[in-house]
């Protein structure tokens, strides 16, 4: 099970794709990613997304991905290549309500969070959540993930949706490899969840 956030500096994670996306709590900076994608980031991005064989979302991300992704399966572009494996993927949705759920191969997840991403694990190779910050801390705060993929920008925004918010759980994390950089000063860290509480100690 694999978390892939964009990250500003100081943590906001909310509406990088665009001004649309999200504009909850007044929200002004949607679309912050854009001017600082490159190539590398992109060669990632797609790697992961042509490794996984099921996506997993939040309802809010759901609709804006079921909005958009079967409407760019022609051509040629790099959308086209991203919206034919998550249009030919199964999708997973979490929601509290009962939506309808029309992009092809989605099922809404059952209210045992847990027992839900167990099965998960057990049915698919490589299962991504894709964004949907609120439904990711979720899954971060209950120890329900093997590894987070954050790529984090030069930016700082102040305020938005952060994954780590001041009254969440304290978790410890190890890195699984060495960061790796790009020209536009792009970090893409790699973590583990440890199952541990961060230890104190003295510097002396």
């Amino acid at each position: 099970m694999e978390i892939d956030l964009f990250s500003t500096l100081d943590g906001v994670m909310q509406a990088p794709g665009g001004p649309e996306e999200d504009t909850s709590g007044g929200f002004a900076f949607g679309g912050w990613q854009a001017p600082v994608m490159d190539e590398a980031v992109g060669a990632q991005v797609m790697a992961g997304i042509g490794r996984m064989d099921a996506l997993l979302l939040g309802r809010r991300t759901y609709d804006i991905f079921a909005g958009y992704w079967p409407l760019q399966d022609q051509g040629d572009g790099p959308d086209t290549a991203i919206a034919r494996t998550l249009n030919a993927v199964p999708k997973y949705v979490a929601s509290r309500g009962r939506p309808e759920l029309s992009w092809n191969g989605s099922q809404l997840l059952g209210p045992d969070l847990a027992a839900e991403i167990a099965a998960l694990r057990d049915r698919h190779r490589e299962v991504h959540v894709i964004g949907s910050v609120d439904f990711a801390r979720t899954l971060v705060a209950e120890g329900l993930f093997d590894q987070l993929n954050l790529w984090v920008y030069p930016i700082v925004l102040g305020a938005g949706k952060r994954l780590f918010p001041d009254d969440g759980p304290p978790a410890s994390l190890r890195l699984l490899e060495p960061a790796a950089s790009t020209a536009n000063g792009a970090l893409l860290l790699r973590y583990g969840p440890t199952g541990e509480i961060p230890a104190t100690g003295d510097m002396t």
